[in-house]
């Protein structure tokens, strides 16, 4: 009778637990709460000592460290196995769960991490997280003394993880879904913006503006070869920063940007400030840059300038990052070479009248707000970028609108 009620109270804690993970999946948390509110459970279900949650990223063949019951910030993300690599390897590539129960160290399989204390725990249960048979990641469960896991707990972890692949593999989905939506949107905007009447810089920093947001930048930048001198000039960037625009002009083959251009090859820097081809590590430390992707502007066999963009953290950039963002470089250089057979006749009278008009308007905000007049150019450079409109188009609402309050 106590046997049947020790089963009974089993089954049904293995109920509430299966529930309390469904609730969990349904509930629309992100992925980062999801696999920490797993980590709970499956430490509330098994008692041990540790439990880390790899995440499978199936462009790079790679498991990824994401959640951890122990916190270990310094290395979530950065942590990364190849498939059969460890014990956690192992698992992910044969889909099947490894119980050792003591000296998991000694094992032939295993991958020691000198980040991790967890590497001197005896008993080591790797579970895979699966959806319909494929990879999404891998469950491990550590603890400091050796213990034998009961069969039971085994299988009941083994479904948990079956759950969580399928909300995982529905998050990825839908994110790959949201992610191609935006894409496509920016980069018919960007069309748009080609065959527009604009002048040629205003059309670059209207690319570098929405590429910084689709590729969430900290700074974006198109620089211009000047073929007669063999340099890269900045020609637009929606930094603010003038020790970011005025970095002197880079040679074709010197520093990242400059071997992109005589490579003709896209190029990603995981960290600026410790590569030894980057040219300005100090610019990148004071900017907060770090990570670097740099893809040639391309028109026929010809490369006539490199976008770069740089993350605020490390980053490993995605094939499909780069495939976007050499998509949005191909448009950009065609954007150059349409732009430019009709720009030339009708620069010098339009820059005269543009100047014209910002002069005034510059000279409006210093009278109204009290400032320089480089803070009022600065005032008009920053709402321009804002807003998306040129700084001509922007001085003249400036100018109506002192026009219509003297009218009063």
């Amino acid at each position: 009778m106590a046997k049947m009620r020790d089963i009974i109270e089993q089954k049904d804690r293995e109920l509430r637990i299966l529930h309390q993970v469904a609730r969990y999946i349904s509930s629309g948390l992100d992925l980062k709460e999801l696999l920490g509110h797993i980590v709970e459970i499956a430490i509330d279900l098994t008692s041990a000592d540790s439990c880390l949650i790899y995440i499978y990223e199936k462009a790079r063949e790679e498991l990824v460290l994401m959640a951890s019951k122990n916190p270990h910030p310094e290395v979530l993300g950065k942590i990364k196995l190849k498939l059969g690599e460890g014990v956690t390897g192992w698992a992910a590539k044969e889909k099947k769960p490894v119980v050792i129960s003591s000296k998991a160290y000694n094992d032939p399989r295993f991958k020691e991490f000198n980040q991790l204390p967890e590497d001197r725990f005896e008993t080591f249960l790797s579970v895979p997280i699966l959806s319909d048979e494929e990879l999404i990641g891998v469950i491990n469960l550590q603890d400091r003394d050796p213990r034998d896991y009961p069969e039971y707990k085994t299988e009941l972890l083994f479904t948990i993880a079956k759950y969580l692949g399928t909300a995982v593999s529905n998050a990825f989905n839908s994110s790959e879904v949201k992610k191609k939506i935006e894409q496509i949107d920016i980069l018919s905007k960007i069309s748009s913006t080609i065959i527009s009447n604009e002048y040629l810089n205003e059309i670059l920093q209207l690319i570098v503006t929405m590429t910084a947001k689709l590729m969430k930048s900290k700074i974006c930048s198109i620089m211009l070869l000047n073929e007669k001198k063999q340099e890269l000039v900045i020609a637009a960037t929606q930094s603010l920063s003038d020790d970011y625009r005025n970095k002197p002009n880079i040679k074709v083959g010197q520093s990242v940007s400059g071997k992109v251009v005589r490579e003709k090859r896209p190029i990603t820097v995981l960290n600026v400030t410790r590569d030894r081809d980057f040219m300005y590590p100090k610019i990148a430390e004071k900017e907060g840059i770090v990570s670097m992707i740099a893809v040639p502007m391309m028109i026929k066999d010809r490369a006539v300038g490199v976008i770069n963009s740089y993350t605020d953290k490390e980053h490993d950039f995605t094939a499909g990052e780069i495939d976007i963002l050499q998509a949005i470089a191909n448009q950009a250089a065609a954007a150059i070479e349409n732009t430019r057979l009709n720009e030339e006749v009708f620069k010098a009278k339009e820059e005269l009248e543009s100047r014209k008009v910002i002069d005034r308007a510059k000279g409006i905000l210093m009278k109204d707000h009290g400032i320089s007049e480089d803070e009022a150019y600065k005032m008009l450079q920053r709402k321009s970028m804002d807003i998306r409109k040129s700084m001509k188009e922007l001085a003249e609402a400036v100018i109506l609108a002192a026009n219509m309050k003297n009218s009063r």
